[in-house]
C-alpha cells in the first residue's frame, strides 16, 4: 500500500500533546518517526487518570506510529547523537520553551550546521520571537490569554473552557499542514526553513471569525452558551426530555420550522424576519421555540425535523458517539494491542484518501523500546551502542 510520507524521516523531540500529535499524524500518513524521550520518559507519560495498567491513556492516545529511544540530551554525547541522527531525518519537531533547545545545543542554527535541508518546527506557547515568548504557557492558559475562554459559557456565568485540549491539538494540525507545506517547498525549490508554531497564533486563527467581527464593530463578544452569534436559530433548544441542537437559520429552513411548531405568523413578525432580526431578538425567538419544543420530546423532534430536511442533531454523549451508525460505518475507532495495557481504543486519522490511505503501524512505544534498533539504523556498532548504555546516555 501506497503511504504520502513514505520514506519521509521525523526526529520527535516534543513532549505532552501538541508535538506528540502533530508528529502522531505525520505517522499517520506514513512517516517514519523517531520519539526521543528523557531518562525519566516525557511527562505526558505521567498524566492521568484515566491509566491502563499504569499507562496513561493520554500518552497512548498521543503516540502511535512511533518508534521510541532514550537520549540523555543533558551530555555531550547525547547532543551528538541526535545531531548525527538529524543528518538522516526530513523533519525535526521540538516544543521546548524558546531557548532552550539552542542551550542544549540542538537549536535550530545547530542542527541546520547538519542538514540544511531539514525542516525543523519548534511549538511553544507564543512563539520564539516577542515580548510573551518567555512565558511558559499551555492549552488552559492560551485558552485564556488569546481571549477563547471570553466566549465560552453562559451569560454572567464563571470562565469556561474546552474540555479537551484543542488549542493542543488545531496546533498539532496546523504543524503537520505546515511542515507538509514546507516539505512540498523542499521539493520545489531545494531549501529547508524553520516553523515557528505559536499555539496563541494557532487560537487567534481558530477564532477568524469573532476576532473579525470584534475588528469590524468594536463590540465585544457575549457568552452565549450554545447559540451561534452570527445566526439564529442556531443553538440547543429544550425539549419535553432534554436538549437538542437545531440550525434553522437560512430562509427556506426557517419556514420549514415556522410550519412545524404551526407558528406561521412569526414569519411576518418583523423581530424575526431575517436572520439579522432574529439574532439581534434571539431571547424572544428562544422562550416562543421553547414553549413550541417542550411538547415533544428529543426523539420525537428530531424524526420530525429530519423529515422537513431542517439541520439538527442531538446533543450526544461519548457513549452514545462511540456506538453511533456513522462512526461504525467510518470504522473511526481503531484498536491497538499494548503489551502493558492491552487492548486500547482510539480515534484514527479521520481523512480518507482513495489512493493512499493513511493507517496505524506502529503501536505507542515503551519508554525507550527501539534505542538498540534506532541506533543500529544509524549505523552505530554493537560496541559503539554497548558503550552509549554503559555511560547512560541511552536507555
Amino acid at each position: 500500500m501506497s503511504r504520502i510520507l513514505k520514506n519521509i524521516r521525523v526526529l520527535d523531540l516534543s513532549q505532552v500533546a501538541a508535538g506528540p500529535a502533530c508528529t502522531m499524524f505525520l505517522g499517520d500518513l506514513g512517516a517514519e518517526v523517531i520519539k526521543v524521550e528523557p531518562p525519566s520518559g516525557e511527562i505526558a507519560r505521567m498524566f492521568g487518570p484515566p491509566f491502563i495498567n499504569e499507562q496513561s491513556v493520554t500518552f497512548l492516545s498521543l503516540n502511535r506510529n512511533k518508534k521510541g529511544i532514550v537520549i540523555d540530551l543533558k551530555t555531550a554525547t547525547g547532543v551528538d547523537l541526535v545531531k548525527k541522527m538529524s543528518q538522516e531525518c526530513d523533519v525535526f519537531v521540538e516544543s521546548f520553551r524558546p531557548g532552550v533547545a539552542d542551550r542544549l545545543s540542538v537549536g535550530y542554527q545547530h542542527i541546520k550546521e547538519q542538514n540544511p535541508n531539514l525542516i525543523y518546527c519548534s511549538i511553544s506557547a507564543y512563539g520564539q520571537e516577542g515580548p510573551w515568548s518567555h512565558k511558559p504557557g499551555v492549552d488552559g492558559i492560551v485558552q485564556g490569554t488569546s481571549g477563547l475562554m471570553s466566549l465560552l459559557g453562559i451569560e454572567d456565568g464563571p470562565p469556561c473552557k474546552v474540555q479537551i485540549p484543542l488549542i493542543d491539538l488545531a496546533t498539532a494540525m496546523l504543524s503537520a499542514l505546515s511542515i507538509l507545506g514546507a516539505l512540498f517547498a523542499r521539493e520545489r525549490f531545494g531549501i529547508g526553513q524553520r516553523i515557528d508554531m505559536s499555539m496563541y497564533n494557532t487560537s487567534l486563527m481558530l477564532q477568524q471569525t469573532s476576532i473579525s467581527s470584534y475588528l469590524a464593530s468594536g463590540e465585544l463578544p457575549r457568552k452565549i452558551g450554545s447559540a451561534a452569534p452570527y445566526a439564529c436559530p442556531n443553538e440547543a433548544v429544550l425539549t419535553k426530555d432534554g436538549h437538542i441542537m437545531i440550525a434553522a437559520y437560512q430562509p427556506d429552513k426557517w419556514e420549514a420550522l415556522c410550519k412545524l411548531i404551526e407558528r406561521e405568523d412569526l414569519l411576518g413578525d418583523p423581530r424575526f424576519v431575517d436572520n439579522r432580526s432574529r439574532v439581534l431578538n434571539r431571547k424572544e425567538l428562544m422562550v416562543i421555540l421553547e414553549n413550541a419544543f417542550r411538547e415533544k420530546t428529543c426523539t420525537e423532534w428530531l424524526e420530525v425535523l429530519e423529515r422537513k430536511d431542517v439541520i439538527c442533531g442531538p446533543i450526544a454523549t461519548y457513549d452514545g458517539v462511540t456506538s453511533s451508525p456513522q462512526a461504525i460505518f467510518d470504522e473511526i475507532f481503531t484498536e491497538i494491542e499494548h503489551p502493558l495495557a492491552g487492548k486500547i481504543l482510539m480515534p484514527r486519522f479521520g481523512p480518507k484518501f482513495s489512493k493512499t490511505p493513511a493507517d496505524v503501524r506502529l503501536r505507542p512505544p515503551l519508554l525507550g523500546e527501539h534505542t538498540r534498533e534506532i541506533l543500529e539504523r544509524f549505523g552505530y556498532s554493537k560496541d559503539e551502542i554497548s558503550t552509549l548504555y554503559k555511560n547512560k546516555i541511552v536507555r
